[in-house]
């Protein structure tokens, strides 16, 4: 036997870390000849049958199994030469190599003429890896994988596996013990509970939405309008109480609603695979694959790839703060702490008892960097919208004293993490010009919305946390007491100039005992929809891009619950619901067709406050204009149950302002207050302005006015 004993045991075991090296077609040491050897335990015989291809041979195995004698023939996997090569190891290994995804994991190839697909994965510290599934049986034995040196990559091509074909890497942990793991680099996914990797190539799809990238790339989306429609896509409609619609079955219903309602974006929460449901997508066990409980990647393709043809932009939550303990997924991926820390005090979250990634470690930097530049690529993400920023930021975030490690200097900043999100900025938007790339960070760090090169973390927008929750502490305030709390509507300009803020009313503001949005306002049903109106309208004129989770466009009454749809009846109930729906559309066509509302957003002179001093009627008064004010448009707000009547209001212009909304109008559900259609400013010098006209203020309204014939 030319085998030793050792290496015979090796293999039969399956313990051997380069199995290549013994199976397959090799010359004798002695150059006498060669030896072909296979390892096949459910053959009762063997043929080896020489093919020459560009002058080398090659070995292909034909094979007769099982008592009836049934043959089948195939390629000797332990033929081909490793489908990574020294460089993209190197660059892995540095933390550079951003199309990482198209090396490791399962890619559909053909190899010498020979169709199968290639696996790779990064499991540095595994005594042995093996490709399970069911084209083998899910016998680790027939496939081991070999190992890549220094960069702990295990990798094998086998010839005839398709696409569809389930698969698992059986993982000999450093610990010996064996193991079940998913692909962490894995396209597609068996829909819960079950939790196979399926072979599946995302790069067949023909994409037809080439006008949209185009304009997206030469578009400057702080200067556009941007008014997003924030969506579960689990919830927003469903076929039965139990049934969700797929991706290709909801595009047509979505994009009709979203084009008729007027956002210009809608925002998925998290799409990535995840096991568990009720985590509404944010504890992620497949950070490459959309989730199947609604179709194929080709499906999610479909659905993208009509939002843009019209003309509707897709952002989505992208969740690098965490991941799950599922002992089938990342977490202890080789046996160690290899995605994660190994330890708790900085590798383990306390709140949502998910796992924390090591920024700092090169391997997992990539893994997380690609993935952003993935999103963009295979699935043309217009936007990356960052769960948890503020608990990546800091050590000690929702920790007490002893339960959190400083960082070098004894700081409390994750500087690994401060400089995985300049990175990954960095480079989205340097190779995918036009895709945004928004922050949920609800403390005051500073410059999240300014360049690396300013010191800053490179993101585009900011959720504005702040506005978000003084504007809902005024509003669920019975009015009699407003009087007392109107800084928290005029305290967001105070700060407003240091980020590029998002207005969002967000699924967060609608869950865990929070209500709706309908049902934290006071008074009546009248009242609580006159201000559910007033509180819609503020947040799209004021200064910023605009967010609104599904529901809230229609003053959804109940709790947002994931699993059931939203409560469309309402709408046929009577005419607030149906009112404040169509305040919504005529709040996007007014602000798309107005650049006061969103060329200047970001500039000091693209708002000022006219009044915001009328503590005791609650009321307040702004201006919002294009550069150089060739646009005005004037926003007053009374925030009371009182009609005010002949409320004169200072003006930066003479000549005739054309109410241009108002939320009390009876279409709206409201009490049909009005100016009759306008004001005709005077030369009255009122709130430091040189003219100033007399308006009837309704009830608890906004009301827009616009300069038509200046004076």
């Amino acid at each position: 036997m030319i085998l030793t004993a050792e290496e015979l045991d090796s293999l039969v075991n399956i313990r051997h870390r380069s199995p290549h090296t013994l199976l397959g077609m090799h010359p004798l040491g002695d150059g006498s000849g060669v030896v072909v050897r296979a390892f096949l335990p459910d053959a009762t015989a063997v043929e080896a049958v020489p093919v020459h291809e560009k002058g080398k041979p090659k070995i292909q195995l034909k094979r007769i199994t099982g008592q009836g004698g049934d043959r089948r023939q195939t390629r000797d996997p332990y033929s081909f030469l490793p489908t990574l090569g020294e460089t993209d190891l190197y660059l892995f290994g540095q933390g550079n190599e951003r199309r990482i995804y198209d090396k490791l994991g399962a890619h559909l190839r053909t190899v010498d003429g020979v169709p199968g697909a290639s696996f790779a994965v990064w499991a540095p510290n595994a005594q042995r890896i093996s490709v399970v599934g069911d084209f083998n049986g899910w016998d680790g034995r027939f496939q081991p994988m070999r190992h890549l040196g220094p960069s702990g990559v295990w990798e094998i091509f086998i010839p005839g596996v398709r696409e569809g074909a389930l698969y698992k890497y059986e993982i000999k942990d450093a610990h010996g013990a064996l193991v079940l793991k998913t692909d962490p680099y894995g396209f597609f996914f068996e829909p819960a509970p079950k939790n196979a990797s399926i072979v599946w190539d995302n790069r067949k799809f023909s994409w037809s939405d080439e006008k949209w990238m185009k304009r997206r790339s030469e578009r400057d989306p702080l200067r556009s309008p941007m008014s997003i429609y924030e969506v579960h896509l689990g919830s927003w409609r469903k076929k039965s109480v139990a049934e969700s619609f797929s991706y290709r079955e909801l595009a047509a219903p979505l994009i009709d609603y979203v084009r008729k309602m007027g956002f210009t974006h809608v925002e998925f929460l998290p799409l990535s695979e995840h096991a568990f449901y009720p985590s509404w997508g944010y504890q992620v066990t497949g950070f490459y694959s959309p989730t199947s409980r609604f179709g194929t990647p080709d499906d999610f393709q479909y659905l993208v790839n009509a939002l843009h043809e019209e003309g509707i932009g897709v952002f989505v939550d992208w969740v690098p703060a965490h991941f799950p303990r599922d002992d089938w997924a990342l977490a202890r991926f080789d046996g160690t702490a290899l995605y994660e820390h190994e330890d708790p005090r900085k590798g383990a979250h306390q709140d949502w008892g998910t796992l924390i990634f090591n920024y700092g470690r090169h391997e997992v930097d990539n893994f997380l960097t690609a993935n952003a530049l993935f999103w963009c690529d295979r699935y043309h993400m217009d936007g990356l919208r960052v769960d948890a920023v503020a608990s990546m930021l800091y050590l000690d975030y929702s920790r007490k004293e002893g339960e959190w490690i400083p960082n070098q200097y004894g700081g409390r900043e994750n500087l690994e993490a401060v400089e995985f999100l300049r990175k990954f900025n960095y480079l989205v938007h340097t190779e995918h010009p036009g895709v945004v790339t928004i922050a949920e960070e609800s403390t005051a760090w500073p410059l999240v919305t300014r360049p690396p090169y300013l010191g800053g973390l490179g993101f585009l927008f900011k959720w504005n946390m702040g506005w978000m929750n003084d504007t809902l502490n005024y509003f669920r305030r019975d009015p009699v007491y407003r009087k007392y709390h109107q800084n928290d509507l005029t305290f967001a300009m105070l700060y407003h100039h240091h980020e590029n803020f998002i207005l969002p009313l967000s699924h967060d503001e609608v869950v865990h005992g929070k209500g709706s949005l309908r049902g934290r306002m006071p008074g009546d049903d009248w009242q609580a929809f006159a201000n559910l109106r007033a509180l819609l309208a503020y947040q799209w004129l004021f200064p910023g891009k605009k967010l609104l989770f599904m529901g809230g466009e229609f003053g959804q009454s109940n709790e947002w619950s994931a699993n059931a749809q939203l409560d469309w009846w309402l709408l046929d109930t009577g005419p607030y619901h149906r009112g404040t729906q169509r305040l919504v559309e005529d709040l996007n066509k007014l602000y798309v067709a107005e650049p006061a509302l969103w060329e200047s957003d970001y500039d000091h002179d693209g708002f000022f406050w006219v009044d915001c001093s009328d503590h005791e009627g609650s009321v307040l008064s702004f201006m919002r204009q294009t550069k150089g004010a060739g646009s005005r448009l004037l926003v007053a707000l009374n925030l009371t149950p009182v009609l005010r009547l002949r409320y004169r209001i200072g003006l930066p212009s003479g000549g005739f302002w054309r109410e241009v909304l108002n939320s009390d109008s009876e279409i709206y559900g409201g009490s049909n207050q009005g100016n009759l259609g306008g004001v005709t400013a005077v030369s009255h010098q009122t709130h430091n302005q040189p003219f100033s006209a007399e308006f009837t203020l309704p009830p608890v309204s906004v009301t827009v006015f616009k300069l038509e014939n200046r004076g």
